[in-house]
């Protein structure tokens, strides 16, 4: 099973071998309400940890996604450019943004486990 940690920016990254997946949680859609555009980065990008990778927009705001660690682009959701809804219908699965190639796995220690991210969103 593919191993899911999360940031205090309420973004996720599931790890699937030297690669993760990064998208909103449910607390976070559910903040941002109906989401209406979503600006992917281009394919070969390097991101850093705790910078840009995406962009999101509600109709209550813009919102950057966060890099939950760095990496390099190898794959983007395009489909969430024609139903970019799709983060609000299912952020956890058809919902995510951008597929990482990992720099540092290391990285990952920082992050909470899905207990820890579910207890910190309850201090909220």
């Amino acid at each position: 099973m593919a191993e899911t940690r999360y940031t205090k920016d309420h973004e996720y990254i599931r790890i699937e071998g030297d690669t993760g997946i990064v998208g909103i949680t449910d607390y976070a859609q559910g903040q941002l309400g109906d989401v209406v555009f979503v600006e992917l980065p281009s394919i070969g990008k390097s991101v850093t940890k705790g910078g840009e990778a995406a962009v999101v927009e509600s109709v209550k705001a813009a919102s950057e996604v966060y890099a939950p660690v760095s990496g390099e682009v190898v794959e983007v959701n395009s489909e969430l450019e024609g139903a970019p809804g799709t983060v609000n219908e299912d952020p956890a699965g058809k919902g995510w943004f951008v597929k990482l190639k990992l720099k540092d796995p290391a990285e990952l220690e920082g992050l909470m486990s899905e207990g820890e991210y579910q207890n910190y969103v309850k201090t909220l």
